[in-house]
């Protein structure tokens, strides 16, 4: 009797020990076990072969090749209290030669790129360390030739000779009214940058552009600090059709301490998205663009005399997007370029007068990313989606564009970065069933090491049993073909009928639907698959990596197509055999949150419910540059506005609704979703909303991603 219970207890705690363990939102969330290993990006020393990285508060070089550590090139400790260091780094860059280091310390956020922070530089040969400022400044720069540090502070452009005194070279900066050499808000988001000034190739001119904002009408955001009155941040957002800053470009002459005006023409309504010196100290690449962002003008302007000549042109139908793909080669003759104009995004070789001495990429395909050109041997290196949308694989092609290498040849996504020799790369490679992998080469391919495999996180993956991600392919409605993924319930039986839950974004450009890893959404959604959901995603028109067409279809009708496709997949979702018709959610997040909004209103017989997240519910209500580049202005295009904003939609509301925003969110204001709830009410509509206070557009810290994960959890277990 006795062996017998003892077998009970063996057999009962053996399944104990086997019970599978549960995906929980805490562990996603808040204690991160499912978060995949990354490496951040190499910062390659000159070498080609070595690397440095900021550890223990040292800056430390490795070998590239083994991982070995090599030594200390930089230790802050010791530094402490050195003209005013408080020996601690946040980060740093090196000069060109790597004799001087600029460290960045009390770092602090502005909106999404900006920042202030202090800012030291040391040189290695005399072993000084001096101070840029007292004060907090922004984008501290060396310069060329090792003399001076160029920084922003206070709207206005400085300039700090080392070892010597500071000049103040603009004056006239002022909050919410002008801006010397710093980006204003529309240009940070929109355009992608930050620093408006760049340094001349030998250190002579400084040229910068400026940001007259002063009709700019204001927005206000309120935060709630535990004060008596709560704190108001206001500053400068064009929204559509408004008034945009005025922009101009200047040159500062540091031998002559005098600035010129660039002579640009007309600059009424136009954008100066990017600035760049050309391998010639006197000469300035400016790009200039149209407010309806379809004519880019690249100009060359002489640093001596501000006058300035057409050097490139572009026009399209519908609109250019801005990249930083354009490269100075160092013959000073030629330069790389990226563009869409044969209906693919690919690279081009130009002289400096503009001719166009031959098409280096082609076929029907787009660029991905641009990485770089090895200059001895005349080989660009690039990312591709050259065999279909959902991949990505890494290839070089000669500057004659007669001889193609593919570098990665391994099934998903494939990304890398090279060193500053093109000597040795990492390779990052997944899909969207593993984690990625990051392995280093050898300019001939050879695998030299694995850096990170996630190795461990792929146990996790076993452990939890996860439900394979499928692709799969349908027509819509208009019998064009939409790419999209499912994943399954684990215990899947294709006799049941399952409920459907649909994730987008379908933004212009973007992709969900590619054989890559999907990050933390990818535990959230095998977790609702385990709790007896389909999970699906599907790429609408106008997303990217199918060719210019395919991707700017969507011009002046921003959302009509997007919602039509996402329809279209949700009835092709709801006929399959295993799947219930009648119970089919869909939830996206800013753009994600715009359509999900329009299928729960305008699809409102084939979706049951929707959640979204910061969403524009009206494109009046976003900013110029963003939407004029697709809609135009609500003036030339009051009918594609009116059709596609959800605000005026609210009366077709069935299903159940969850409108969530961050009222610190400074990009798609917190205006869209009181606007969508006040349209809700007037028209008796019932809805759930979540708001977060002093939380921005991404609403996290402080367990806020982990409160929103669980009300948007207990919303499909309830509604659906």
């Amino acid at each position: 009797m006795k062996a017998v219970i003892g077998f009970i207890v063996l057999v009962s705690m053996s399944l104990v020990l086997v019970a599978q363990p549960e995906i929980t939102l805490e562990g996603i969330w808040k204690d991160r076990i499912f978060t995949e290993k990354r490496i951040p990006g190499f910062n390659f020393l000159k070498d080609g072969k070595h690397y440095s990285r900021l550890e223990d508060n040292a800056v430390k070089k490795y070998d590239i090749t083994n991982g070995e550590y090599v030594e200390d090139i930089f230790s802050a400790e010791p530094l402490k209290d050195t003209n005013g260091f408080s020996g601690n780094m946040d980060s740093y860059s090196f000069n060109s030669d790597e004799s001087f280091i600029l460290i960045e310390s009390n770092i602090k956020s502005i909106f999404r790129r900006s920042y202030t922070a202090n800012y030291h530089v040391y040189n290695f040969a005399s072993k000084n360390m001096e101070s840029i400022a007292d004060d907090p400044i922004m984008n501290a720069s060396l310069s060329p030739d090792n003399k001076s540090v160029a920084y922003g502070f206070e709207n206005n452009l400085y300039i700090k000779t080392l070892d010597g005194g500071t000049k103040q070279i603009t004056t006239d900066g002022k909050k919410n009214n002008i801006i010397n050499g710093i980006t204003d808000w529309v240009y940070e988001e929109e355009f992608a940058f930050v620093k408006a000034f760049e340094w001349s190739a030998d250190g002579n001119f400084l040229a910068y552009i400026k940001f007259d904002e002063s009709e700019v009408k204001e927005f206000t955001m309120t935060n709630y600090r535990d004060d008596v009155y709560p704190e108001y941040v206001t500053w400068k957002y064009p929204k559509v059709g408004e008034a945009n800053a005025k922009v101009s470009v200047h040159i500062y002459n540091v031998k002559t301490e005098k600035t010129i005006e660039v002579d640009l023409g007309d600059l009424e309504d136009k954008y100066i998205p990017r600035i760049k010196w050309t391998q010639d100290d006197t000469q300035l690449c400016v790009f200039k663009m149209n407010r309806h962002q379809n004519y880019l003008q690249l100009y060359l302007a002489d640093a001596n005399t501000g006058m300035a000549k057409v050097m490139l042109q572009e026009k399209n139908k519908y609109y250019i997007d801005i990249t930083d793909d354009l490269t100075f080669l160092e013959d000073g003759k030629r330069f790389i370029w990226t563009s869409e104009k044969d209906g693919f995004n690919h690279i081009y070789l130009y002289n400096m007068n503009g001719v166009e001495l031959n098409q280096i990429t082609s076929g029907p395909f787009d660029v991905t990313s641009f990485y770089g050109i090895n200059e001895k041997n005349n080989y660009v290196y690039y990312q591709a989606a050259s065999k279909t949308a959902m991949a990505k694989e890494v290839y070089t092609t000669s500057l004659n564009g007669r001889r193609t290498n593919i570098i990665s040849s391994k099934p998903g996504t494939n990304s890398a970065q090279f060193s500053s020799t093109f000597d040795y790369y990492v390779m990052s490679n997944s899909t969207i069933n593993e984690p990625r992998n990051f392995v280093v080469y050898d300019k001939n391919q050879k695998e030299l090491r694995v850096i990170e495999d996630n190795k461990a996180l792929k146990k996790t993956q076993q452990a939890y049993k996860v439900a394979q991600v499928d692709f799969f392919n349908f027509k819509n409605s208009k019998d064009e073909d939409l790419n999209g993924y499912m994943i399954k319930p684990t215990d899947f039986d294709p006799s049941k009928k399952y409920p459907v839950f649909m994730f987008l974004y379908g933004g212009p450009g973007s992709q969900q639907v590619v054989d890559g890893w999907r990050g933390n959404n990818y535990w959230w959604f095998q977790m609702l698959a385990q709790n007896g959901y389909i999970v699906a995603c599907v790429d609408n028109t106008g997303t990217g990596a199918r060719g210019e067409e395919f991707k700017k279809k969507t011009y002046l009708q921003l959302g009509k197509y997007e919602t039509e496709d996402q329809i279209d997949a949700a009835k092709y979702l709801g006929e399959l055999p295993y799947t219930d018709a009648e119970r089919i959610g869909i939830f996206g997040w800013s753009y994600g949150g715009y359509l999900s909004s329009l299928c729960l209103l305008k699809g409102n017989d084939v979706f049951k419910a929707a959640i979204a997240v910061a969403p524009v519910t009206s494109w009046k209500w976003y900013d110029t540059i963003y939407t004029e580049r697709y809609m135009r202005t609500l003036l030339e295009n009051e009918e594609g506005y009116k059709e596609n904003s959800p605000v005026y939609f609210a009366d077709r509301l069935k299903g159940s609704y969850l409108l969530v925003h961050g009222l610190g969110d400074d990009n798609v204001h917190f205006q869209n979703t009181a606007e969508m709830a006040k349209a809700l009410i007037k028209e008796n509509k019932q809805f759930d909303t979540y708001f977060y206070p002093n939380r921005n557009h991404g609403i996290y810290g402080d367990n806020a991603r982990l409160h929103l994960y669980t009300k948007m959890t207990n919303f499909i277990f309830e509604k659906l």
